[in-house]
């Protein structure tokens, strides 16, 4: 059975926080010390699809990863870029998971008006550089032990990717909302994962 991928629901909550939750309990990955339950996965999915995309890559009714944008920083001149972050289940891994919802999320993002993405990666985590530089990140630069979890200081490194070029002026980004119904957004979630396995 193919997966596909498609926008979260509300209703995706339980299976994204159990693929969060050993992440945040057992790596460094994410400077969470506390895994979110369902109810707070939820509420973020909600208040993300307010105005960014959360999208879950997911076979036969189980979701095996997700994808999604966020606000980059909160002073107007920053809106035309955004926060990206993927994560996959254990099982997942491997088996191009993380390559399709970027390929989904980082098409859908120059749709809403946005130019560039960023994504912070706590090192070392060579999985996840090696996805980021396929998908067209690059380098920009380190904070130094900017976090401390599990009994020690980490650095994250941040990459950049240049969703369309910048031509001036630029129109404000719009909400998720208003690309939804979209043939071009349409297009893109209708192209089968290539998930291996």
């Amino acid at each position: 059975m193919a997966a596909t991928i498609r926008p979260a629901t509300e209703a995706d909550a339980e299976q994204i926080a159990a693929i969060y939750g050993p992440i945040v309990l057992n790596t460094a990955i994410s400077f969470e010390m506390e895994p979110p339950d369902a109810e707070e996965m939820r509420r973020r999915i909600a208040g993300t699809l307010e105005r960014y995309p959360w999208l879950v890559c997911e076979r036969g009714g189980e979701v095996l990863g997700y994808a999604y944008a966020s606000q980059y920083r909160t002073r107007a001149a920053y809106q035309w870029s955004v926060d990206t972050a993927v994560y996959t289940g254990a099982q997942s891994r491997g088996m191009g998971v993380g390559r399709a919802l970027y390929t989904a999320l980082l098409s859908v993002l120059p749709l809403q008006g946005f130019y560039n993405a960023y994504a912070g990666i706590t090192q070392p985590n060579a999985g996840s550089v090696g996805l980021h530089e396929a998908m067209g990140f690059e380098l920009v630069g380190v904070y130094r032990q900017v976090g401390y979890k599990l009994g020690r200081g980490h650095d994250v490194g941040w990459w950049q990717r240049s969703l369309q070029p910048h031509v001036g002026p630029q129109a404000a980004p719009v909400a998720l909302a208003e690309v939804l119904a979209s043939e071009a957004f349409r297009a893109i979630l209708s192209r089968q994962a290539d998930v291996q396995g």
